[in-house]
């Protein structure tokens, strides 16, 4: 297979150990308050902000878009634009702002993205793309990278994909971040496009193999870690790709990200991160949610991101439920484990007739509290 290489030695990418893992952007998901959470878990992943178009970061309230926590870092703004001069624009706004990397959006299939002309229809136009990231490179410092898929209605074959990204890393881009299923513009809502489009992998570690200076993330259908790090492993003579990307796995079971984040990072880890437990982070998520109370955000616009913290463990359901309401983090604690650990004083009759209940985790006491409470 040719191989495409560049003259020049690349820049090195500040953001290449965090690229092993990263957390991809969601409209009405990826705030700032989802990205602390998934901060807390995955402390050396890479997070996204949601996609924000051009027009809002030009003409609308900049705090409001763009304000997040150094505690976040490292974070990437994901801009939604086709327009290389505005792109650039908001790209030295988003540096400006403090954000680690610029990344475009060509990877969204919806209707309304489609109507302002970005999104996976830029595919089609690769000269625009190049144009535009070309714009944004010489705006900005910090990376600029692109999000696509690999291939656009019947136009999927690995020659479209092949030269969509021979024309972007000859005008200098060299990350990649690839939805492995193609976009279908017109029959398919933005759900069905992550469901019923074939998920491709192959083609992905196709594009590594053929630009081995270029970085490639992939991203789409990844649910455990198992899949993931077998995305990143060599296979049939095609190359691991640098790094995973997850979606709606990640909101729904974020536990994920702290599973992958051992082994991706096992060699570094201390014995205080290798024990990481979900109890553990609640007194930083607990500190998180009273400050920002303070200044008057809602316990529910952060907690409804918080609800899959115990996924698929005994007492979820109640997790899940209190948090969405509003629910301090360790109110619910203390309503639900009263038993002997760091976080709560061994008071209740529960933790003193059974005095194995400080070994336990906090899902099995919130399941006992409950059914205790039912009874």
């Amino acid at each position: 297979m040719l191989q495409h290489t560049s003259p020049a030695t690349p820049c090195p990418d500040p953001l290449a150990d965090a690229r092993r893992l990263s957390v991809a952007p969601m409209m009405d998901w990826t705030d700032r308050h989802c990205r602390f959470f998934h901060r807390l878990i995955a402390p050396r992943a890479l997070l996204y902000t949601e996609m924000i178009t051009t027009g809002a970061i030009l003409h609308g309230d900049r705090s409001r878009l763009l304000d997040f926590s150094q505690a976040e870092q490292p974070v990437a703004l994901q801009l939604g634009g086709s327009e290389p001069n505005d792109l650039a624009r908001a790209a030295r706004v988003g540096e400006e702002w403090g954000y680690s990397e610029i990344n475009l959006n060509c990877g969204c299939p919806s209707e309304r993205v489609q109507q302002g002309a970005f999104g996976a229809c830029l595919m089609r136009e690769p000269d625009l793309v190049a144009h535009a990231v070309a714009a944004m490179q010489a705006a900005v410092k910090i990376p600029v990278t692109v999000k696509h898929r690999i291939g656009v209605d019947d136009q999927d074959d690995f020659e479209f994909i092949a030269r969509f990204v021979e024309r972007l890393f000859a005008a200098g881009c060299r990350v990649f971040i690839v939805h492995a299923r193609s976009a279908i513009l017109k029959g398919l809502s933005p759900k069905e496009n992550r469901e019923i489009p074939p998920l491709r992998g192959q083609i992905v570690r196709q594009l590594k193999a053929a630009f081995p200076q270029a970085t490639f993330v992939g991203n789409g259908g990844l649910k455990s870690t198992e899949q993931a790090l077998e995305w990143m492993s060599p296979s049939d003579d095609l190359p691991g790709l640098d790094g995973v990307m997850l979606g709606r796995a990640a909101y729904h079971d974020p536990w994920i990200l702290q599973r992958l984040s051992q082994t991706l990072w096992a060699e570094t880890n201390t014995a205080a991160q290798a024990g990481t437990t979900r109890e553990a982070i609640l007194p930083a998520l607990e500190a998180y949610f009273e400050a920002q109370l303070k200044r008057g955000v809602p316990g529910k616009a952060m907690g409804r991101h918080w609800h899959g913290l115990f996924h698929g463990q005994p007492g979820a359901r109640h997790w899940r439920r209190e948090i969405s309401e509003g629910e301090s983090p360790m109110a619910i604690w203390r309503r639900y484990a009263f038993a002997e650990s760091q976080f709560a004083p061994a008071t209740s009759i529960e933790s003193r007739s059974q005095p194995a209940a400080s070994h336990r985790s906090v899902d099995s006491r919130l399941t006992t509290r409950t059914r205790a409470s039912q009874a």
